[in-house]
């Protein structure tokens, strides 16, 4: 039985933080919140140009957050992909279209991706 409890603390140790997704989930929450208070589901759907406008500001903002996340977070693939989802069930469940959704949710993962891959490379 000690044998059993030793390997399953060694495993433990081995992969540290892999599945740990409590600062992905924070910040996922926080994302969504955000981009619920600056540009509601409602908005997406109008045509209008003040509209357009608002979400052109609330992208750049959001996505410079979520930049500065992936720089600093230690961002495996199974983080990355956690992340995601996380975001694409919340602005689901916030009201947004599934089209909106779906790019958005996909630039994130493809933001991140790119992000946390360049991290501590000197260059472009």
């Amino acid at each position: 039985m000690y044998a059993i409890i030793c390997f399953f603390q060694r495993r433990a140790r081995m992969f540290g933080n892999w599945f740990n997704c409590k600062e992905a989930d924070e910040f996922a929450d926080t994302i969504v919140a955000d981009l619920v208070k600056r540009f509601p589901p409602s908005g997406v759907g109008v045509p209008a140009k003040k509209a357009a406008e608002r979400l052109k500001r609330t992208h750049d903002t959001i996505f410079a957050r979520i930049e500065a996340f992936a720089r600093t977070q230690q961002l495996n693939l199974y983080k990355k992909a956690h992340l995601g989802n996380r975001v694409k069930w919340a602005l689901k469940e916030a009201g947004y279209p599934e089209e909106f959704v779906d790019a958005l949710t996909f630039e994130l993962v493809t933001v991140v991706t790119l992000v946390s891959g360049r991290r501590g490379k000197v260059g472009p």
